[in-house]
Protein backbone atom coordinates (compact mmCIF):
# COMPACT_ATOMS: atom_id res chain seq x y z
CA UNK A 1 0.00 0.00 0.00
CA UNK A 2 1.64 3.64 -0.87
CA UNK A 3 1.75 6.26 1.72
CA UNK A 4 -0.84 9.25 0.71
CA UNK A 5 -0.62 12.77 1.72
CA UNK A 6 -4.49 12.75 1.37
CA UNK A 7 -5.86 14.21 4.73
CA UNK A 8 -8.78 14.04 6.49
CA UNK A 9 -8.08 17.18 9.34
CA UNK A 10 -10.57 16.81 12.65
CA UNK A 11 -10.52 20.17 14.37
CA UNK A 12 -11.61 20.51 17.76
CA UNK A 13 -14.22 22.77 17.03
CA UNK A 14 -15.62 20.16 14.93
CA UNK A 15 -15.16 21.46 11.29
CA UNK A 16 -13.76 18.54 8.94
CA UNK A 17 -11.16 19.93 6.32
CA UNK A 18 -10.44 17.57 3.24
CA UNK A 19 -7.09 18.13 1.00
CA UNK A 20 -3.42 17.21 0.47
CA UNK A 21 -0.48 18.15 2.77
CA UNK A 22 3.12 18.04 1.37
CA UNK A 23 4.85 20.32 4.51
CA UNK A 24 3.15 17.80 7.52
CA UNK A 25 6.04 16.77 10.00
CA UNK A 26 4.96 15.48 13.39
CA UNK A 27 7.81 17.81 14.99
CA UNK A 28 6.64 20.74 13.96
CA UNK A 29 3.11 22.53 15.26
CA UNK A 30 1.83 23.48 12.01
CA UNK A 31 1.40 22.50 8.28
CA UNK A 32 -0.62 23.26 5.21
CA UNK A 33 -3.81 21.90 3.90
CA UNK A 34 -4.34 22.26 0.06
CA UNK A 35 -7.88 21.65 -0.70
CA UNK A 36 -9.12 20.08 -4.13
CA UNK A 37 -10.36 22.43 -6.25
CA UNK A 38 -9.05 25.05 -9.04
CA UNK A 39 -9.40 27.89 -6.75
CA UNK A 40 -8.67 26.51 -3.66
CA UNK A 41 -6.55 28.64 -1.35
CA UNK A 42 -4.00 26.68 0.72
CA UNK A 43 -5.15 26.63 4.46
CA UNK A 44 -2.53 26.69 7.41
CA UNK A 45 -3.42 24.28 10.09
CA UNK A 46 -1.67 24.44 13.82
CA UNK A 47 -2.00 21.46 16.19
CA UNK A 48 -3.67 23.51 19.23
CA UNK A 49 -6.69 23.40 16.77
CA UNK A 50 -6.70 20.14 15.84
CA UNK A 51 -8.15 16.79 17.39
CA UNK A 52 -6.53 14.45 14.62
CA UNK A 53 -4.96 14.51 11.55
CA UNK A 54 -5.97 11.11 8.96
CA UNK A 55 -4.24 9.99 6.25
CA UNK A 56 -6.19 8.26 3.99
CA UNK A 57 -6.79 6.70 0.27
CA UNK A 58 -9.41 8.59 -0.60
CA UNK A 59 -10.69 11.57 0.39
CA UNK A 60 -14.91 10.65 -0.44
CA UNK A 61 -14.06 7.52 1.91
CA UNK A 62 -17.36 5.35 1.83
CA UNK A 63 -20.04 6.78 3.96
CA UNK A 64 -21.89 3.03 4.33
CA UNK A 65 -19.29 1.45 6.48
CA UNK A 66 -19.50 0.65 9.45
CA UNK A 67 -15.96 0.06 11.34
CA UNK A 68 -15.92 -2.22 13.34
CA UNK A 69 -15.63 -1.35 17.26
CA UNK A 70 -12.47 -2.69 19.40
CA UNK A 71 -9.57 -4.00 18.06
CA UNK A 72 -10.75 -6.79 15.58
CA UNK A 73 -9.42 -9.28 17.81
CA UNK A 74 -6.09 -8.44 16.86
CA UNK A 75 -2.88 -8.99 18.74
CA UNK A 76 -1.40 -7.36 21.47
CA UNK A 77 1.99 -6.52 19.50
CA UNK A 78 2.46 -6.33 16.20
CA UNK A 79 5.28 -5.00 13.87
CA UNK A 80 3.38 -1.75 13.73
CA UNK A 81 3.58 -1.16 17.64
CA UNK A 82 1.58 -1.71 20.57
CA UNK A 83 -1.89 -1.98 21.19
CA UNK A 84 -4.16 2.05 22.02
CA UNK A 85 -6.99 2.99 22.67
CA UNK A 86 -7.53 6.67 22.54
CA UNK A 87 -10.90 8.48 23.64
CA UNK A 88 -11.44 12.02 22.53
CA UNK A 89 -12.88 14.73 24.64
CA UNK A 90 -15.54 14.49 22.23
CA UNK A 91 -16.04 10.91 23.25
CA UNK A 92 -14.91 9.38 19.92
CA UNK A 93 -13.00 5.70 20.52
CA UNK A 94 -10.13 5.07 18.36
CA UNK A 95 -8.23 1.71 18.34
CA UNK A 96 -5.05 0.62 16.60
CA UNK A 97 -1.42 0.60 17.03
CA UNK A 98 1.85 2.72 17.87
CA UNK A 99 5.64 3.21 17.50
CA UNK A 100 5.99 6.35 19.04
CA UNK A 101 3.11 7.20 21.59
CA UNK A 102 4.81 9.06 24.79
CA UNK A 103 2.34 11.22 27.54
CA UNK A 104 4.97 14.51 26.82
CA UNK A 105 4.63 14.34 22.82
CA UNK A 106 1.81 17.13 21.33
CA UNK A 107 1.32 13.74 19.04
CA UNK A 108 1.79 10.41 17.55
CA UNK A 109 1.11 8.07 14.78
CA UNK A 110 -1.50 5.35 15.26
CA UNK A 111 -2.63 2.85 12.37
CA UNK A 112 -6.11 1.61 12.61
CA UNK A 113 -7.17 -2.11 14.37
CA UNK A 114 -9.15 -2.28 11.44
CA UNK A 115 -6.97 -2.22 8.35
CA UNK A 116 -10.03 -3.26 6.19
CA UNK A 117 -10.73 1.11 6.27
CA UNK A 118 -10.07 4.32 3.89
CA UNK A 119 -7.61 5.75 7.02
CA UNK A 120 -4.34 4.20 6.30
CA UNK A 121 -2.53 5.89 9.63
CA UNK A 122 -4.02 8.77 11.82
CA UNK A 123 -1.84 11.87 13.51
CA UNK A 124 -3.57 12.24 16.94
CA UNK A 125 -3.32 15.51 18.97
CA UNK A 126 -2.42 14.47 22.82
CA UNK A 127 -3.91 17.62 23.85
CA UNK A 128 -7.85 16.59 22.37
CA UNK A 129 -7.60 13.16 24.12
CA UNK A 130 -9.36 12.79 27.84
CA UNK A 131 -7.82 9.16 27.83
CA UNK A 132 -5.08 7.49 26.41
CA UNK A 133 -4.15 3.50 26.84
CA UNK A 134 -1.26 1.42 25.92
CA UNK A 135 -0.94 -2.69 26.16
CA UNK A 136 -3.42 -4.65 27.99
CA UNK A 137 -5.10 -1.47 29.58
CA UNK A 138 -6.31 -0.43 26.18
CA UNK A 139 -8.54 -3.34 25.61
CA UNK A 140 -9.99 -2.51 29.23
CA UNK A 141 -10.23 0.59 28.01
CA UNK A 142 -12.31 -0.29 25.03
CA UNK A 143 -14.10 -2.69 26.81
CA UNK A 144 -15.31 -0.02 29.31
CA UNK A 145 -16.40 2.53 26.54
CA UNK A 146 -17.89 0.10 24.51
CA UNK A 147 -20.04 -1.06 27.25
CA UNK A 148 -21.01 2.44 28.66
CA UNK A 149 -21.95 3.22 24.94
CA UNK A 150 -24.10 0.12 24.82
CA UNK A 151 -25.77 0.57 27.91
CA UNK A 152 -26.49 4.83 26.80
CA UNK A 153 -28.20 3.45 23.53
CA UNK A 154 -30.19 0.23 24.93
CA UNK A 155 -30.48 -2.81 23.90
CA UNK A 156 -29.67 -3.57 20.75
CA UNK A 157 -31.67 -5.19 17.55
CA UNK A 158 -30.46 -8.63 16.33
CA UNK A 159 -27.78 -8.61 13.96
CA UNK A 160 -26.87 -4.68 14.46
CA UNK A 161 -22.93 -3.79 15.57
CA UNK A 162 -21.96 -2.00 19.07
CA UNK A 163 -21.20 1.78 18.74
CA UNK A 164 -17.60 2.84 18.59
CA UNK A 165 -15.22 2.09 15.93
CA UNK A 166 -11.71 3.08 14.52
CA UNK A 167 -12.09 6.89 13.69
CA UNK A 168 -14.03 7.57 10.29
CA UNK A 169 -12.80 10.62 9.05
CA UNK A 170 -15.66 10.82 6.69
Amino acid sequence: MEISNLIVAHCVDGRVLKGITQDFSPNRGLFHLQPQGDNARAVELRFKHLKALFFVSSLEGDPTRQDLPGFVAGPVETKLGKKIAVRFRDGELICGYTLSWAPDREGFFLFPADSTGNNQRIFVITAATVEIKAGPAAELLVQRALSAQQQAAGPASPGERPPGGTGSPA
